[in-house]
């Protein structure tokens, strides 16, 4: 096996990793903060790809094409939160309903195609993949490593306001935070509208990468999602214990799942069985926390009948 290969591929996985980095903080915000699964992320990042793409093609600004589709992500967690709070429709049913309706709402954004292609011959993109390996400002890596700081220090001042604050509370104990006085209903739906905001700006960005759209690229990213969320909860979790640092740590888990895949296709996996891969290694980081919370309870059982004794 070639090394030159793998460490040739290695600027691209990192530079997808920081990609899919931003989109598992969004995912955080609702698995983690809010305490709500939500399976829209897999219709609102081909959204947020899909209106950057056609926004692009049109003559627009590539900064105006992604605020564009941070603004329609918002409307795509607007919709799962009234189907959440208002219509009394469980979270994850929510949200498979939105990115069922999504799928139909892609194709109509991008004129009933499949895909629509961006060349970066021809447009002026923020981020492209044949500069993964430039040694230059243009380089994705470097972009897209400041893009996700940015992302990070503003959702950490959010967080940090009384509001933020509240919507922190609200997934704590929601029926504690009621008692303060706090709308949980409407935090929850302000918490999925700036998730799946955060997961289209992703889309965005990965759209501009890969040089196209394609109303098919977000399926499976819920799993990835939770893959980086678990990874850099799991590697990183006694050295990141801030809020800013859990956001880090999620970013990082993004990146070393995107390298162990570039190991393991390197190694001669069949492209087909990435999303059994993936399944696996999210399992695996899943059972890991509940693994160490029984050793601890064990170790800790067999000390105290030995001091019994």
């Amino acid at each position: 096996m070639d090394i030159l290969k793998l460490l040739n591929a290695m600027p691209g996985a990192i530079a997808q990793g920081l990609i899919w980095g931003i989109m598992a903080i969004g995912v955080y915000i609702t698995y983690r903060i809010l305490d709500v699964a939500d399976l829209t992320v897999d219709g609102s990042i081909a959204t947020g790809g899909a209106v950057a793409a056609m926004l692009i093609l049109s003559g627009c600004n590539v900064w105006v094409a992604l605020v564009a589709a941070f603004l329609v992500g918002m409307l795509t967690g607007l919709v799962t939160g009234l189907f959440h709070t208002a219509m009394g429709i469980p979270a994850i049913l929510s949200g498979i309903l939105t990115q069922l309706a999504l799928y139909s709402v892609n194709l109509r954004i991008m004129d009933s195609k499949a895909n629509t292609a961006i060349s970066a011959n021809k447009y002026d993109l923020l981020v492209s993949l044949r500069n993964a390996r430039a040694l230059s400002l243009d380089n994705p890596i470097l972009i897209l490593g400041l893009f996700t700081a940015v992302v990070i220090v503003l959702l950490y001042l959010f967080f940090g306001t009384e509001y933020g604050s509240a919507l922190r509370a609200t997934g704590a104990n929601a029926n504690m935070a009621r008692a303060q006085g706090i709308n949980t209903h409407m935090g929850k739906v302000v918490g999925l509208m700036l998730s799946n905001g955060i997961v289209a700006l992703s889309g965005a960005l990965l759209a501009q990468y890969q040089g196209f759209a394609d109303v098919g690229m977000g399926r499976g990213a819920i799993v990835i999602g939770l893959a980086a969320v678990i990874i850099g909860e799991v590697v990183f979790g006694k050295l990141f214990r801030s809020f800013g640092g859990k956001l880090v740590a999620v970013s990082l888990g993004a990146i070393i799942y995107y390298m162990v895949l570039q190991v393991v296709l390197w190694l001669g996996l069949n492209t087909n069985d990435l999303k059994m891969l993936t399944a696996l290694v999210v399992a695996l980081f899943l059972a890991v926390p509940y693994w160490q919370g029984k050793w601890a309870t064990r170790r800790a059982g067999s000390k105290g009948g030995a001091e019994h004794a």
